[in-house]
């Protein structure tokens, strides 16, 4: 679980004050910050519901990934691409999940140096445990209406598209 502050403050509201003093506007500041900040207690919150699984989100991000394809498996190159992460990241969460069971892996017959990853059995199970943990947790928003959580998913959504994350920027594109 994330460390509660306890601070009888909002430490970016403060850091913004001073901000403001030394450079000025501080809105793009407080909400970066504030975007980070809230990474870090959305993964503490996910990791204390899947660590009893042997689970980090971003393994459980690849078996969500590999439960989803048809044949359920990818190219480990398709993996990073989709979640958006480093091959090396990938290599290490395959080599983890091979470790406890959930996915196999073997040589990509449509590449000669490309591996793809399979989902077993064991991983479609720990991903059906796994997903209601995190979907009881409402994946760490609870404190958020349903019309909260919408509007901070497009308000994100206009600076991933910004940072080119899709091609084709209509929504739903």
């Amino acid at each position: 679980m994330v460390r509660p502050l306890g601070l009888p403050f909002d430490p970016i509201e403060r850091a913004a004050q001073t901000w403001e003093q030394r450079f000025g506007p501080a809105s793009a500041m407080r909400a970066a910050t504030s975007v980070f900040r809230v990474q870090q207690i959305l993964l503490a919150r996910f990791d204390e519901v899947l660590k009893p699984h042997a689970l980090t989100f971003a393994r459980y991000e690849v078996l969500v990934l590999l439960t989803f394809s048809r044949a359920g498996e990818l190219p480990l190159k398709v993996i990073g691409s989709r979640l958006m992460v480093h091959p090396t990241s990938v290599t290490n969460a395959i080599d983890r999940l091979v470790a406890a069971g959930y996915v196999r892996r073997r040589p990509n017959p449509d590449d000669g140096r490309g591996v793809l990853a399979g989902i077993t059995d064991a991983g479609r199970a720990v991903v059906e445990v796994a997903t209601t943990a995190l979907t009881d947790l409402d994946f760490g928003l609870a404190d958020l209406s349903e019309d909260e959580r919408t509007a901070l998913f497009e308000t994100l959504r206009t600076v991933r598209l910004g940072a080119g994350d899709v091609r084709d920027a209509t929504p739903g594109g």
